[in-house]
């Protein structure tokens, strides 16, 4: 309540309620088009008082550990809650500042402590406030003209991440997250090794072959639909007990491949999979990539981070040879959703080869300052939120010792594990063993979702069934709360 109290004190407005509000605006068509369509001093009383209403029900109570994860209703229910049907007239100010209320008090409170879900938790303050600011200002990344703090800003950011990987110079853009950096560092590679593709398509290219892991991410499977390479071209490559690819079954596969007619272009490894959390050695990739001619991309959307780390930027050993690199800092370093940047070692302007149309009404070569500074044309899309903002915010507040400090905290972990109840100890060779323990998990997340208290997924991998994948990365995490979640899982599960 502290930042509540905090808030209001700044703020030179009084609290909206039914005495104070306004009805809704006038109909369209019925305003005097002297009169600007919108108030101004109107929409900024409605935003300070929304504030406070986000402040109070994300900030305060959502980081909360005696409030809940999740005020679980039915799809029905909800959608009678929250009244989502859209209608002619618009509705009080008072009744919206309900709405953001609801919206907030039914949503996943993903910064809670014990919100261990997904890949992403936790808050940064600095890092919102930068979330914020980059909405109020609306702007899109493509030109200097349009954008002149923030392609400056970029080229910055992409600057330190890239001499953390090890590349004194090189390329990149930030994207929609990290399936997008991914299909741009396969659409890169196939342009390098097939540069006619651009302009006469698939019509030019043999069949191609990619190489990843079986524990790799999905976006490997999208990517090659998408560009139009085929999932059947996507060559699997056997992992270990950890999860690490193997270098000696890619050598034989990238073989397989080839004596079935394919061309291999491009391999996928990964530093921190999803769900085990797995780097694959990247030393040994590294040089099968380098004697095939292959172009060796980096999946670090989830483990990239561990490079601000001394002791932990090891498992990443290798990483300066590949020729692309997905990071992720919207994951372990808290920036919030959306920060995805595709990194590139190529200083040939490969990225803008590949994807630049030349739009004349966007991108002038006699513009009265220098071209280059236009950055929209290396990617895909025209209108590009800006998402180094928050990045850049956070660093500079915390510096690089402080994201240090916040990759070592967590010990880099992705945790596996099954809760075997009581009815199933003791009793792994019974024939329905397997089939009985896989029910476990859904149940036990059913329950801890429907009663609020915590959030963890599960799954099933392999030939293994539905087991915990717990995700410790959030700052506010204390033992305590670890041990709330062992407890907690045997008291929703102990009378299966």
């Amino acid at each position: 309540m502290k930042l509540l109290q905090l808030y209001s004190t700044l703020s030179p407005f009084s609290w909206l309620d039914d005495g104070t509000t306004t009805g809704p605006s006038p109909l369209y068509g019925q305003q005097d088009m002297n009169e600007p369509l919108l108030d101004n001093s109107e929409g900024q009383l409605f935003l300070t008082e929304a504030f406070k209403v986000i402040i109070e029900e994300v900030l305060c109570k959502g980081t909360d550990v005696k409030e809940k994860v999740c005020e679980w209703r039915e799809p029905e229910e909800l959608a009678a809650l929250l009244d989502l049907e859209l209608r002619e007239n618009g509705e009080p100010q008072h009744q919206l500042l309900q709405r953001i209320r609801d919206v907030a008090k039914y949503s996943v409170k993903t910064n809670h402590p014990r919100f261990f879900n997904q890949l992403f938790a936790g808050v940064d303050y600095h890092a919102l406030t930068g979330r914020f600011l980059t909405e109020a200002l609306n702007t899109s990344q493509y030109t200097y003209e349009v954008a002149p703090v923030f392609v400056l800003m970029e080229d910055e950011v992409l600057s330190k991440l890239r001499s953390l990987v090890g590349w004194a110079e090189g390329d990149g853009i930030f994207c929609p997250g990290g399936t997008m950096s991914n299909m741009y560092a396969m659409n890169v590679a196939r342009y390098r090794a097939f540069p006619e593709v651009k302009l006469k398509g698939m019509w030019s290219l043999p069949r191609l072959a990619v190489f990843t892991s079986q524990q790799s991410h999905y976006s490997v499977m999208k990517a090659a639909a998408f560009q139009g390479i085929g999932t059947e071209n996507v060559f699997k490559v056997k992992v270990d007990d950890r999860g690490c690819m193997i270098p000696e079954d890619l050598g034989e596969t990238i073989e397989l491949a080839k004596s079935q007619g394919a061309v291999p272009f491009f391999v996928h490894a990964t530093s921190g999979t999803t769900v085990q959390g797995a780097f694959d050695p990247l030393e040994p990739i590294a040089d099968i990539c380098d004697r095939q001619g292959l172009w060796m991309h980096v999946d670090a959307a989830w483990g990239g981070s561990v490079l601000f780390s001394k002791e932990h930027k090891h498992l990443m050993r290798g990483v300066e040879r590949a020729d692309s690199v997905t990071w992720n800092p919207h994951k372990m370093m808290l920036t919030g959703l959306q920060c995805s940047a595709i990194l590139l070692k190529d200083t040939t302007h490969l990225l803008k080869h590949c994807h630049s149309a030349d739009a004349k009404y966007l991108f002038q070569q006699d513009k009265f300052y220098d071209t280059s500074l236009d950055t929209g044309d290396k990617s895909i899309q025209c209108g590009r939120k800006v998402d180094c903002l928050k990045l850049w915010l956070m660093w500079k507040a915390v510096g690089s010792k402080g994201l240090e400090e916040r990759v070592d905290r967590p010990l880099f972990v992705n945790v596996c594990f099954w809760f075997i109840p009581p009815s199933l100890r003791g009793k792994e060779n019974s024939p329905d063993y397997n089939d009985r323990l896989s029910k476990v998990a859904p149940v036990i997340k059913e329950r801890m979702m429907k009663q609020g208290t915590m959030m963890l997924g599960y799954q099933p991998q392999g030939g293994r069934v539905n087991f915990f994948r717990m995700i410790v990365i959030s700052p506010q995490l204390s033992h305590q709360d670890m041990t709330f979640c062992l407890n907690e899982i045997e008291r929703l599960g102990n009378d299966l």
